[in-house]
């Protein structure tokens, strides 16, 4: 395999979690990242520009930061406003941030009760996002109201990871610690809930697909096969699943399933895969980064007796636990490392 060039930008002290790119600006990139390994002290929010290099190889540049009094695990950029973006942190809040105004988030919710691991912007419903916590729920939002729209009791224990469907704007998919993919339909009558904590039921979910004997810790939704969804977790494995059984609207709630065909596992990662992104290019190309150190990218169709595996990207020193396609240039992927390093190279 060989190494693509990359180029990097160093952010010392502060170890990466997520990165993002704008959905409105190429060149512009965000970055999460926590204080000792986001197990204590600040968080800090990373702004990064991208500009051609010599030789095909992009140049990093940091712009600017805002700190934080807790470590920052995750981010999304928002769908309507070129300039905000929205952070989950360690202590429990969603911060709403302009990155046009300095020093200080322009909103802030505290609704979770433990950490926030992940947050994601619907790009149908471009007024709402998504955010998922280490207390077991999955919370709906508009930036412009002070409290949740929704709540769902989506697991047992820690949710990991939740993303709108790209396909059907009340639909979202959430893995948790309990080794299951779960998807849920919004607009079932049932999820319409209060305040929850884990003496209320377990919200019903469309469908449920036991993914794995371990924890579940990312999926992605396939950007243009509708239902179909990929997972990584500590069992060192991708796998990819076809969830087109589901049950929508009313009928989820009554005759929830469970289900979900396994149509490949791709395998080679060494430790655990943190994270999975499939490319909003091409339906059969996926990234992902993993504790091994290293961000890799397959195929899942590839060439007969060829190998799913395309590139191995490795120059990380640490766990790599981010990676995201550029939405603008088709062979441009960014990974972020607890070495505290944000890498762009073409594959």
């Amino acid at each position: 395999m060989n190494r693509p060039p990359a180029a990097a930008v160093h952010t010392p002290g502060f170890a990466h979690y997520s990165v993002a790119w704008s959905p409105f600006h190429p060149s512009r990139l965000a970055v999460a990242s926590s204080a000792n390994f986001g197990l204590v002290g600040n968080g800090r929010l990373h702004l990064t520009s991208v500009a051609p290099g010599p030789g095909g190889v992009p140049a990093l540049s940091l712009d600017k930061h805002y700190d934080t009094q807790d470590g920052l695990y995750d981010l999304a950029w928002s769908e309507v406003h070129e300039n905000q973006l929205v952070t989950a942190s360690g202590d429990g809040t969603i911060k709403l941030w302009d990155v046009m105004i300095n020093d200080l988030p322009i909103r802030a919710w505290h609704e979770h009760t433990r950490e926030v691991f992940s947050v994601d912007w619907s790009n149908i419903n471009k007024d709402q996002f998504i955010s998922a916590s280490w207390d077991g729920t999955v919370k709906l939002w508009s930036p412009e109201r002070p409290r949740s729209i929704t709540t769902l009791n989506a697991h047992t224990s820690c949710v990991y990871q939740a993303l709108f469907s790209p396909h059907q704007p009340d639909i979202i998919a959430s893995c948790s610690m309990d080794g299951t993919l779960k998807i849920f339909d919004l607009r079932s009558p049932i999820l319409k809930t209060g305040p929850t904590n884990f003496t209320n039921p377990v919200s019903p979910a469309a469908l449920t697909v036991p993914a794995s004997g371990t924890e579940i810790l990312t999926l992605d939704w396939n950007k243009y096969r509708p239902f179909t969804l990929a997972s990584g977790g500590v069992d060192k494995t991708i796998k990819v699943w076809d969830c087109r059984m589901v049950k929508l609207g009313a009928e989820a709630s009554q005759n929830p399933g469970v289900g979900g065909i396994c149509e490949s596992q791709l395998a080679g990662h060494e430790w655990a895969v943190r994270k999975v992104h499939w490319s909003p290019h091409r339906a059969d190309l996926i990234a992902s980064a993993s504790y091994d150190m290293s961000c890799r990218v397959w195929s899942t169709s590839p060439a007969p007796g060829g190998s799913n595996l395309l590139h191995i990207h490795d120059p990380h020193t640490e766990f790599v636990v981010g990676c995201a396609w550029s939405l603008y240039e088709e062979r441009v992927l960014a990974s972020c490392s607890w070495d505290c390093r944000v890498n762009v190279f073409r594959v």
